[in-house]
């Protein structure tokens, strides 16, 4: 069973900010442990704005070692686009978030997110009026990642 979380018209000062409120989404959500979020910064810090897959959208991860306590996958919708410093597709105004508890489940759910965003997700996702709205479309997307 995956956990689903949604947040909406988050303000973040920075691409920072921006990925620990993601992140948070997914400890809030029982999903991930405390230390999650500054893992998934740890990330960008390290490896720069790779996270950032398309135009507008990043998708926030971390290692299962990291904090992944179930698989969770959350999605934040930002009050204001924030830069990552990626050449080609910033500004960032939707980031997605997972975690899972091992490797397996690590690919797993990616395939199933790399998937639904083929499929149209992102504009979903940015149609969507409000936070009950994100939830239910990331549900449908991932139903059993």
């Amino acid at each position: 069973m995956t956990v689903v979380a949604a947040n909406d018209d988050v303000a973040a000062r920075d691409w920072r900010e921006a990925v620990r409120e993601a992140a948070a989404a997914l400890v809030a959500a029982g999903a991930a442990g405390e230390g999650y979020p500054a893992a998934c910064e740890r990330v960008v810090e390290e490896n720069g704005p790779y996270i950032v897959l398309t135009k507008g959208l990043a998708l926030v991860h971390a290692r299962p070692e990291d904090g992944g306590l179930a698989v969770g996958v959350g999605v934040t919708r930002l009050a204001a686009p924030v830069e990552f410093g990626h050449p080609d597709n910033d500004p960032v105004d939707l980031l997605l978030a997972f975690c899972t508890p091992d490797p397996d489940a690590h690919v797993g759910t990616l395939a199933a997110l790399a998937r639904s965003l083929s499929g149209g997700l992102a504009d979903r996702l940015r149609a969507a009026p409000g936070r009950e709205e994100l939830a239910g479309a990331l549900k449908e997307a991932v139903p059993d990642a």
